[in-house]
């Protein structure tokens, strides 16, 4: 990533200017807009050159599953934004997630996750990590005795998100970034319900950061992305060879969309947080309701660690019903404009029952140690007026 204050990465442009500016690449022709490399290769002036840049002799780029001008016009653009040295963006948040746990682990190496994951994570660590020998030790997140015995024999990387799915706790970024670098290993966040808006795990001391892409960035429901954030040499070394020979690679026509996402990021992200300071409030006043989730307000019992990790409350609330199961379906098949959808981050407001969905493939017994039962709602808010979300919420509640 270029460091030259004159260059398309200024390094101390304001995440406003870096969202609309940073990595931007102009063509011969000068255009306005991104250019879109829509294609699958690239074409050689000679034989010599073409086995050149193969060998890596000669800078330049040899096919879209290794490398396309568009998807480095994202890559850039949210390496700038986060402060990280580089970045590889791929098809989707999984794809990311999968090659941060495989393509750097050998057997024998030890990781530690949170309970509170995504139910895809969970799978992953759970089903392909042993089968590569590859040892996997569970903690509750937000428990730092928990992450100090884990972390009293080596570790090769450890595991988090936060605020966690779906319940939007906080884990210690700093607290256990500490532990598991004394245990000589390293710390990828997963931080796709703050987004690179709201929260910046690197400078809490993470290594890595993972995201989907699907979620803010493009924030409109078109298309599917992730990204892996982190050094360039160990991005170089460890991730580079799987990602270019297994294909997680991001198409150039989605990079294009994300790279337009991204200039009105900060934008919407801010306006539905807003938002969901809003909602939160009006739900917590409703007597349907047991109990409200929410990073900005002062009864979230983590709530001194998102302040301290986070600029703002963030755009997800969960919200437990006083009738369980029953009572959030009813709830939910009433709705009028908000849609039921296991999406999040988007400019329409989304609302899930986890248990039955993002989490469905969870034990009851692993459900119940994240806190996660049937009462649980998620809402993902969106771009509406809040007192339309409000009222659509209040009018399912009832009462």
């Amino acid at each position: 990533m270029a460091d030259d204050a004159s260059g398309p990465n200024n390094p101390s442009w304001r995440p406003a200017t870096q969202l609309v500016r940073g990595g931007q690449t102009r063509s011969q022709h000068g255009e306005t807009s991104e250019a879109l490399f829509l294609t699958s290769g690239f074409v050689y002036p000679s034989a010599e050159r073409h086995a050149a840049r193969m060998a890596g002799d000669e800078g330049g780029y040899i096919y879209s599953r290794y490398a396309n001008p568009t998807v480095r016009m994202f890559e850039e653009r949210l390496a700038l934004l986060e402060g990280a040295e580089d970045c590889r963006a791929t098809a989707s948040g999984m794809a990311a997630i999968h090659t941060m746990l495989v393509a750097p682990c050998q057997p024998g190496d030890r990781i530690v996750a949170a309970r509170q994951l995504f139910s895809s994570c969970i799978w992953i660590l759970k089903n392909i990590c042993p089968k590569m020998g590859v040892q996997v030790d569970w903690v509750d997140g937000a428990n730092l005795d928990e992450w100090r015995v884990a972390c009293s024999q080596p570790v090769k990387f450890a595991l988090i998100e936060t605020p966690t799915n779906p319940l939007l706790d906080a884990i210690d970024i700093s607290g256990v970034a500490d532990l598991v670098h004394r245990a000589g290993g390293e710390l990828i966040v997963d931080n796709v319900f703050a987004s690179p808006i709201l929260q910046k795990p690197l400078e809490h001391g993470a290594d890595w950061i993972v995201y989907s892409a699907t979620k803010h960035m493009d924030g409109q429901g078109r298309v599917l992305g992730g990204a892996i954030l982190g050094k360039t040499k160990a991005i170089e070394d460890h991730i580079q060879q799987y990602y270019r020979h297994t294909g997680p690679a991001m198409s150039p026509f989605n990079a294009w969309v994300l790279v337009k996402g991204l200039e009105t990021l900060d934008v919407r992200v801010g306006r539905m947080s807003d938002n969901a300071a809003t909602v939160a409030d009006r739900l917590a006043n409703h007597p349907s309701v047991a109990a409200v989730r929410y990073p900005g307000r002062g009864d979230h019992p983590h709530r001194a660690i998102h302040a301290r990790q986070m600029t703002s409350g963030g755009t997800l609330v969960a919200f437990s019903l006083k009738g369980g199961k029953a009572a959030a379906f009813d709830m939910l098949n009433r709705l009028g404009m908000i849609d039921i959808s296991n999406n999040l981050g988007d400019s329409k407001s989304l609302i899930t029952h986890p248990a039955t969905t993002t989490h469905r493939t969870l034990t009851e017994e692993e459900r119940a140690a994240i806190g996660l039962d049937d009462s649980w709602i998620r809402l993902s808010v969106g771009l509406e007026d809040a007192e339309d979300i409000a009222a659509d919420l209040e009018q399912a509640l009832g009462g």
